[in-house]
């Protein structure tokens, strides 16, 4: 069994305007016909005209705190020379998926109770072709790796179009191929052990990740647990 902490969601009141015939209106200026008027009914999540409100939903993989405080560094170093965004260190095991927010906690809290803890270790420090793939340390697809990606999209109902590519991002940006070679070997520099280094995943988290916002200003964690030892 996980130990699930959760961040609160707000759920904001939905109002739909629905027009009735033979009503007095109280809204002339609205040149509303006197026979109509303009009503505000609340409606609940379960009726037709409810407008479903979903958001982006991620989730992910969360090392252990000495690891997050090294690594931390090393992409404040990276920032400092190529930009790009803040964001905490993680591995993605459920890539973004559209979701009510009660249906993502949901699948979340299943899909921690199958999970145990297991060990990542990294390949090497390696560079992709977009935005949230430029510069990143690339992990050893082990079997529990692997199956622990698997299980948990499972349970989202997530599938991809490319087999999964277990990694730690530590820099999100638009850059050539030389700058991103060039973000590479700093990273190599930074820190000369970086890859090889290895750690034990014991925490899952539930994000909000709006994949349009590159400024990740609207990213937030939603909930944690913690995974059984294996």
């Amino acid at each position: 069994m996980c130990h699930l902490a959760q961040v609160a969601i707000l759920k904001p009141q939905t109002h739909i305007f629905s027009i009735f015939k033979n009503t007095y209106s109280i809204s002339k200026s609205l040149q509303i016909p006197t026979n109509y008027s303009l009503t505000a009914r609340s409606t609940s999540m379960g009726t037709p005209e409810a407008v479903v409100k979903k958001d982006v939903y991620s989730v992910w993989a969360l090392p252990p705190e000495e690891v997050t405080a090294r690594v931390k560094k090393l992409m404040e170093g990276l920032r400092s020379e190529f930009g790009g965004p803040q964001f905490e260190p993680h591995v993605t095991v459920v890539g973004a998926i559209s979701l009510t927010a009660d249906d993502a906690l949901a699948k979340f809290r299943s899909a921690c109770d199958g999970c145990k803890a297991y060990n990542a270790t990294v390949d090497r420090v390696a560079t992709g072709t977009f935005f949230y793939q430029c510069v990143f340390l690339l992990l050893h697809p082990t079997p529990e790796v692997v199956e622990t990606s698997a299980h948990c999209s499972s349970h989202f109902g997530y599938k991809s179009s490319t087999p999964y590519m277990p990694h730690l991002s530590l820099l999100y940006a638009d850059l050539t191929e030389e700058e991103k070679k060039k973000a590479q070997e700093k990273a190599n520099m930074l820190d000369e052990s970086i890859g090889s280094l290895s750690f034990q995943i014991s925490r899952l988290a539930l994000y909000r990740t709006d994949t349009e916002d590159k400024t990740l200003k609207s990213w937030e964690k939603v909930a944690e647990c913690n995974l059984s030892p294996n």
